[in-house]
């Protein structure tokens, strides 16, 4: 479906304005290389990026090759990672990643979405943020908890499915912006726009922002200690 003229244009202003509020938004997650980004991205499947960002420094002193990751015990690297949650999962996802690096990639990590999406643990989402913030390469937008439930709060989309949400942002915002707009998106969602508590009277595109599922507040009954008299 082609967005409509109004839509476009209401897009590019939100863009705009949440450029000038988040002028160094950018990927949260701590690391040095591509390697670094693609295992941390998968730590924060069901995880904040705060909570990663405590584990790597321990796993990244202990592993510093796709080698390193492919080889780790099971249940040293388990240890590791136990506090970020599925963490019996993503270990065998490390692991086998990492291992499918050094056959199929001589252990660097690919630059294209086919390659990344092949490998395990990696979906559409990880893929992007590697590719977005590693190599610099706009093949999609991010499409996280806050992404989409800010693209639907500002009447970006109605979809639910992340790949969906991400085709209706990709129609709407230029593809240098692709990588950018998830930034500004996940920056807004953690400072602002909470999902239960947004701060709608401070927020920097409030007469741009339809508020999609905000409940409205109720004015309340005015109320008097004053006790009508009873009738004799």
């Amino acid at each position: 479906m082609i967005p409509s003229q109004a839509l476009l244009r209401r897009t590019l202003q939100i863009l705009a304005r949440l450029k000038r509020a988040y002028p160094k938004a950018d990927c949260e997650l701590d690391h040095a290389n591509p390697l670094q980004l693609l295992m941390a991205t998968i730590l924060s499947a069901q995880c904040t990026d705060i909570r990663v960002n405590q584990v790597t420094p321990a796993l990244f002193a202990r592993c510093r090759t796709a080698s390193d990751f492919a080889t780790i015990p099971q249940s040293e690297l388990e240890k590791i990672i136990r506090s970020t949650g599925f963490f019996r999962t993503k270990a065998r996802s490390i692991r086998a990643c990492a291992a499918h690096l050094i056959t199929l990639h001589q252990g660097e990590v690919p630059r294209t979405m086919k390659a990344l999406h092949g490998l395990p643990g990696v979906g559409r989402k990880t893929a992007n943020v590697v590719l977005g913030n590693a190599f610099n390469l706009a093949e999609g937008v991010v499409v996280d908890t806050h992404v989409g439930r800010l693209a639907r709060r500002m009447g970006l989309t109605r979809q639910q499915d992340p790949v969906k949400v991400e085709t209706a942002l990709i129609r709407l915002v230029p593809r240098r912006d692709w990588t950018l707009l998830s930034h500004l998106l996940i920056w807004h969602g953690r400072r602002r726009c909470s999902a239960r508590k947004p701060d709608c009277a401070s927020c920097e595109i409030r007469n741009l922002c339809p508020r999609i599922g905000v409940p409205q507040p109720i004015a309340q009954p005015f109320k008097t200690n004053i006790r009508p008299r009873r009738r004799r």
